[in-house]
């Protein structure tokens, strides 16, 4: 598993969830436990997550708009 791309998988269903919480009707219980269980993967991969917030603030861009090219290359530039 790369730790990018999971990472960017699990930012994208928190991003979906949380838009879905701010709906009418909310979220489910399941939904709920499922957030909590993906902060907690998130967790797992500090490096691949503070390299897409920095894009995402460098960019002004929500997370859903990026893909793992667009971090794989960010994070690049970075670490030169």
């Amino acid at each position: 598993m790369d730790p990018v791309s999971e990472s960017l998988r699990l930012l994208k269903r928190q991003a979906h969830i949380a838009h879905q919480r701010r709906q009418p009707g909310g979220i489910s219980i399941v939904d709920e436990r499922e957030l909590f269980a993906i902060r907690a993967q998130l967790n797992e991969f500090p490096a691949a997550v503070s390299a897409i917030a920095q894009l995402v603030a460098a960019r002004g861009k929500p997370v859903d708009q990026l893909c793992v090219e667009d971090i794989e290359q960010w994070d690049g530039r970075q670490a030169s």
